[in-house]
């Protein structure tokens, strides 16, 4: 069997390059995933409850590339959705990212309401701000308010997410989830907001719904590499793991999902509730916002950080800190030596935090600038 492309991880990468080089090039592409499903880890199913589930933790699509929107909308339609997350703090439940309906939750009316006109002179409205530069304020009552947040939302939330104080970590960490000088609850502010009407399998099932991609499930790519003849590969999966570890293990965090069916029609006010101080957990998602389905039962998913344990557990999220950066630099220059035979994109090729439209942009991108090579 001889195809032009083996694509190693069906995920957004994958697949986007996938039906990209299918359609536009009119190439033959084999799709592989070690896994029984397509999707990665935005697959979903439906559970013996009818309730749409993400097997792999919510799966929230938000975007302000135009591109990305146009690009998939190809291939669903869209349910319109605005995330909301409560914290508890203090055994309040208050809007996250910490905004100013957030000051007036936890604080007296009067004394929040001086906090917010000094957040408002100092850093004006609708702006977000990085809790760590919060902290350096001149100003002592916005100092003690920052480390007030910083003690409370994020230092315990981080430690558990990634075993490390905020400030051992990269900043755009701390930057993902700033303090937000507005009264706008929802997660996300991006123009594009939705979820697939159908779920994000029946999306990637359109996709690839083409006479020129074969999809492989269940397969590691060694396992056939020397069977199956091609041109090209482009790989998605750990970039230490295709070079067998050559320079050692990178360091990634795991999770562990639990996921529990409840007798009543709703269990949450919003989509997601954290808790950052108590419990070994950090989240409870409740599936039914996220689908808009209408059922009798609920389910929800309760998040439990752990590390990564090669063989045991899937690799999530590449640990951001610079000596990980260096350490994966020296993969990439083992990339570089393969002279374009193998092309590496995806978040644990790249070791780098993608949301789902930042991956499907460096997908589109890497197509485009091998187009232009063309």
């Amino acid at each position: 069997m001889h195809v032009n492309w083996v694509i190693v991880g069906a995920g957004f990468t994958g697949c986007t390059l996938a039906e990209r080089i299918a359609t536009q090039w009119n190439q033959k592409v084999l799709l592989l995933d070690r896994r029984s499903h397509v999707g990665g880890n935005a697959y979903d199913h439906y559970n013996e409850h009818g309730v749409l589930v993400h097997r792999y933790g919510p799966h929230i699509f938000h975007t302000n590339s135009r591109k990305v929107w146009e690009y998939l909308s190809q291939f669903t339609e869209w349910r319109p959705y605005y995330h909301h997350v409560l914290g508890v703090v203090d055994g309040k439940q208050i809007p996250v990212p910490f905004n100013l309906n957030s000051l007036y939750a936890l604080f007296p009316a009067r004394y929040a309401g001086k906090l917010e006109e000094q957040l408002l002179a100092a850093y004006g409205y609708g702006v977000k701000v990085p809790i760590l530069k919060m902290r350096e304020s001149e100003n002592s009552d916005l100092r003690w308010l920052a480390g007030y947040i910083y003690e409370n939302i994020f230092l315990h939330y981080t430690r558990k997410q990634w075993e490390l104080d905020p400030d051992q970590l990269d900043p755009g960490v701390t930057g993902r989830v700033p303090v937000y000088i507005s009264r706008d609850d929802r997660y996300f502010q991006d123009t594009w907001q939705s979820m697939p009407s159908e779920g994000y399998t029946a999306l990637f099932q359109r996709m690839l719904n083409h006479k020129n991609i074969r999809v492989l499930l269940n397969t590691d790519w060694r396992e056939i590499d020397g069977e199956i003849r091609y041109d090209r590969m482009i790989y998605t999966g750990p970039i230490d793991t295709y070079f067998q570890y050559a320079h050692g293990a990178l360091p990634y965090r795991s999770l562990r999902f639990d996921f529990r069916t409840i007798d009543n029609e709703w269990h949450q006010n919003v989509g997601t509730v954290n808790y950052p101080n108590e419990h070994d957990f950090t989240r409870i998602t409740e599936q039914k916002y996220l689908t808009g389905q209408t059922l009798p039962k609920s389910t929800i998913v309760v998040e439990y950080p752990q590390a990564y344990k090669l063989g045991e557990n899937e690799p999530y999220y590449p640990v951001p800190r610079p000596d990980n950066r260096e350490h994966y630099e020296k993969y990439l220059r083992e990339a570089s030596s393969l002279g374009g035979k193998v092309l590496f994109a995806g978040r644990l090729a790249d070791y780098k935090y993608y949301n789902m439209d930042q991956a499907v942009a460096r997908a589109l991108k890497l197509f485009e600038d091998e187009a232009a090579d063309r």
